[in-house]
C-alpha cells in the first residue's frame, strides 16, 4: 500500500507580511493513521525540500497527540525536509494521494499544473484522492475529460466561510474554499466549526478542518482496501 502526500511550498500569507504554509495537525494526524496501518508514504511538494510550516499550527492551542508525536519524531522531520519535487512524481507508483491543508495550497497547489495533472491521473485510474481543510481548494482547476469540474455534483466539504472569518483571513486568502466549491457545482455541506466532518463521494474524500484530518485518512485507508 503506497500513498503519496502532497504539501504546499508557499510561505507568504498574501500581502500581510506574515507567514503561512501547511498545518501540522493536517499532516501529522493522517500520516500516522496511514503509517501505523502499514502504508509506505512518499512526501512531495511543488519545489521539493522542506515545505513551510504555518507558524499558527505550532502554538500551544493547536497541539494534538499527533502533533506532539511529530515533535519528537526525528526520522519523520528528516523525511519532511527532503520532499520530492512534484514534477518528478508519477501517479502509477501509488495507490492513493492525500493533500494536507494550511493556507499555503490556496496560492500554489490550486494553480500548479503538475498537481492538477496528478489529481486527474489518480482519479482516471480509479484511485482514492483525499483533501483536508483548505486543500479541497486545490481542486479548483481540476476538470474531467468532458471539461466539467471534478467536484461538480459531488458531495464535498472544506474549510467553511465561518471558520475563515473566525481566523480573520476572509479578505486575505485568494478565494474562500466553501464559496469556490459551491461555484464549481459541488454539493457542499459542513458540520459545526472546528469539529470533525468528512464527506466521501466515490473516490473523492474531503475533510472540513484540522480536526477532520485523521477521519479523512481512515476513509482513504478503507477506500484503498
Amino acid at each position: 500500500m503506497k500513498v503519496l502526500m502532497v504539501l504546499t511550498s508557499h510561505s507568504e500569507l498574501g500581502k500581510t507580511g506574515k507567514k503561512t504554509g501547511f498545518w501540522i495537525e493536517e499532516f501529522a494526524a493522517p500520516y500516522y493513521v496511514l503509517a501505523d496501518a502499514g502504508a509506505e508514504i512518499t512526501l512531495a511538494s511543488p519545489k521539493g525540500g522542506q515545505p513551510p510550516v504555518d507558524p499558527q499550527s505550532e502554538i500551544p492551542g493547536a497541539q494534538t497527540p499527533a502533533t506532539l508525536r511529530f515533535d519528537h519524531d526525528k526520522i519523520l522531520k528528516e523525511r519532511l525536509a527532503n520532499t520530492l519535487p512534484l514534477n518528478t512524481i508519477n501517479e502509477m507508483h501509488y495507490d492513493a494521494v492525500f493533500y494536507p491543508g494550511g493556507h499555503g495550497p490556496l496560492w500554489d497547489l490550486a494553480n500548479d499544473s503538475d498537481s492538477i495533472t496528478l489529481i486527474k491521473d489518480f482519479y482516471a485510474h480509479h484511485k482514492p484522492i483525499a483533501f483536508v481543510c483548505h486543500a479541497p481548494g486545490v481542486l479548483m482547476k481540476v476538470k474531467l475529460p468532458d471539461g466539467s469540474p471534478l467536484v461538480k455534483g459531488k458531495e464535498v466539504t472544506g474549510f467553511s466561510d465561518t471558520e475563515e472569518e473566525a481566523v480573520h483571513l476572509t479578505n486575505v486568502v485568494p478565494f474562500l474554499v466553501e464559496d469556490e466549491l459551491k461555484k464549481l457545482g459541488g454539493v457542499y455541506s459542513k458540520g459545526p466549526d472546528w469539529g470533525s466532518y468528512v464527506k466521501q463521494d466515490g473516490l473523492l474524500i474531503t475533510g472540513q478542518n484540522p480536526a477532520s484530518s485523521a477521519e479523512a485518512a481512515k476513509l482513504l485507508l478503507k477506500s484503498i482496501s
